[in-house]
């Protein structure tokens, strides 16, 4: 798979115009929780010719590969991945933390990474995850039986919010480095790694009784969580360093172009 992934990467290179300049793996598969036919979300920055953005036109700066059953390729211009890292944008520190990577040039990942340091807003990141952890929730909790999907991402997020609250900094991105660490109940904890196994061999779409312990933390947590009244950093970091970063890539990259 990693040879027909590539080999995509190399393609939209080509009839792009392109340079890719990191690629990995997101979703499940980078979490540490893919189901047996779950497919495959390849996310990647790029780098378009110098003379490309000296222009007056707004373009488009995503590039997106129809999906197919069994990937899920897209992009963004390294130019718009700056824009949102400046607002501390959790997906993209999440692919910067990915387990696979596909492609890394010019050392792009540990550049973004140590960058990252100083653009990681804790607030910010805070209500994303306590957000996108209660609508995971409310999906997950639709039917009579849990969607064992939906059940995961409640958790994996929740978790994220957890860490933040704890002033762990920015959020690893492997499922099972959060449960370690913010798991303290080891009757929970166990209930949870017996549940990933399940999740694991089974399909994307399967679904399972409600698991009282589980459910009753997340509800508590959730609630707690949102009624808190943690004080956290709400960091917008300036341009500057951003710019440059930028415009050095554009030199590494292209030379004297």
């Amino acid at each position: 798979m990693k040879e027909i992934i590539l080999a995509q990467l190399n393609e939209i290179e080509k009839n792009h115009d392109v340079v890719i300049l990191y690629a990995c793996e997101s979703g499940s598969r980078a979490w540490g929780f893919p189901s047996a036919d779950s497919d495959y979300d390849v996310r990647f920055i790029y780098l378009r010719p110098i003379k490309w953005y000296l222009s007056v036109e707004e373009k488009r700066d995503v590039i997106e590969v129809p999906i197919n059953d069994q990937l899920d390729i897209n992009g963004w211009d390294l130019k718009k991945a700056l824009q949102l890292f400046r607002k501390s944008n959790p997906p993209l520190m999440e692919w910067l933390g990915s387990p696979v990577v596909y492609l890394d040039k010019y050392s792009i990942r540990s550049r973004l990474r140590e960058l990252g340091k100083n653009y990681y807003s804790p607030l910010t990141c805070f209500h994303h995850y306590l957000g996108t952890a209660r609508n995971h929730y409310r999906e997950a909790t639709q039917g009579e039986d849990i969607k064992l999907k939906s059940y995961f991402y409640t958790l994996r997020t929740l978790l994220a919010a957890q860490w933040i609250e704890a002033g762990h900094g920015i959020i690893p991105t492997e499922f099972e480095y959060l449960l370690e660490r913010m798991i303290t109940s080891s009757v929970l904890k166990a209930e949870i790694q017996e549940l990933l196994v399940f999740k694991k061999t089974g399909a994307e779409k399967d679904n399972k009784p409600h698991i009282p312990i589980i459910s009753e933390y997340i509800e508590a947590e959730l609630a707690r969580l949102e009624n808190s009244q943690v004080s956290l950093e709400n960091k917008i970091a300036p341009y500057e360093t951003l710019d440059s970063f930028f415009q050095n890539t554009l030199a590494e990259v292209w030379g004297n172009a």
